[in-house]
């Protein structure tokens, strides 16, 4: 478990289909300091179906966040203490997915319509646990967007015990936009997420959303009091291997993309000898082919050739030789 204090300075955002526990080995070996988010789990997920699929990590993993979707308290707060059993530093209520799958079931972002739900939600979880119970949250929703209602929210939120509140600065459109979409027209408003730290100095505010450099993460630090990347760190994930040095002021040299690659072979050779496949892995890292001669061809032989292997791991030895100390 962890036992230094829990950082927020820079997290990576849980992501659906993408921050799985493969993921975040991964990520960790790019970074010792940053937060790493679970998927989103739903209540209903944990407490009706495979538990220890949804709970599952490994110790290295550390800090580590579980985010939950739901809306009733007294299942939040049942989950809430299976996390803390299962040895998590934080759990955190989702309020910002916009899908139409999840606001069916009263998850997400909808939940910024029903505040006072929200704080009942909360409440439920702090009494529950002993790790932080934590927010993520949009700017607003349509048709409840305006400045006053979000400072109700989080004001309600906060007087229910919540201190950290991870801000998406959009807004989420709940008709006619997919989730994608609703990451991309909504307008980023820092400005809004700012004002809402100056008018709550006593809360923590973690900023996401559009933050793609750790040049703008450090801009961004001056005003909040921590970021949270979400597609920049799955689709870049080297830009991690900066993190520990840049915004945590680690004095070591940066992990090379081979060394990082390399560290990755016990785990896998591990998710083989378990019955895995070895593509569960490597397709979270995939990103590490961005700018230098041979990119293209590291892409083809994670994501196509190790598919064709007999021996999928000397598939595997020829990236790392490809990454050539890189």
């Amino acid at each position: 478990m962890q036992t230094a204090p829990l950082s927020r300075r820079f997290s990576v955002a849980p992501m659906m289909d993408w921050t799985d526990r493969h993921c975040r080995y991964f990520l960790r070996q790019l970074s010792s300091h940053a937060l790493l988010y679970t998927e989103m789990v739903t209540t209903g997920a944990l407490l009706h179906g495979d538990r220890q699929r949804f709970l599952r990590y490994d110790e290295s993993e550390h800090p580590l966040a579980l985010q939950l979707g739901g809306s009733n308290p007294a299942d939040l707060a049942a989950c809430a203490r299976l996390a803390e059993e299962q040895g998590y530093d934080e759990v955190n209520l989702n309020v910002g997915c916009p899908s139409d799958r999840v606001q069916n079931n009263m998850i997400g972002a909808c939940l910024m319509a029903h505040p006072q739900l929200v704080a009942d939600c909360v409440k439920a979880m702090q009494d529950a646990v002993s790790i932080p119970v934590t927010v993520k949250h949009r700017i607003g929703i349509n048709g409840r967007d305006s400045y006053a209602e979000l400072c109700d929210f989080v004001g309600a939120v906060h007087q229910a015990g919540c201190t950290s509140f991870t801000v998406h600065a959009r807004i989420a459109i709940l008709e006619g936009l997919s989730p994608k979409e609703n990451r991309e027209i909504p307008p980023l408003r820092y400005e809004v997420a700012a004002q809402l730290k100056r008018d709550f100095p006593q809360l923590e505010i973690i900023l996401n959303g559009g933050i793609k450099t750790l040049v703008e993460c450090r801009e961004h630090l001056q005003s909040f009091d921590g970021v949270m990347l979400g597609r920049e760190a799955y689709h870049n994930p080297y830009l991690l291997a900066e993190v520990d040095q840049q915004l945590f002021g680690l004095n070591r040299p940066a992990i090379t993309r081979s060394e990082a690659l390399s560290r990755m072979r016990p785990y896998i050779e591990r998710h083989i000898a378990e019955g895995g496949a070895m593509h569960h892995v490597t397709r979270h890292v995939l990103g590490l082919a961005q700018g230098f001669p041979g990119a293209r061809r590291f892409r083809q032989l994670l994501s196509v050739d190790v598919h064709k292997a007999a021996e999928p791991l000397r598939v595997f030895d020829q990236a790392i030789e490809l990454l050539n100390g890189r």
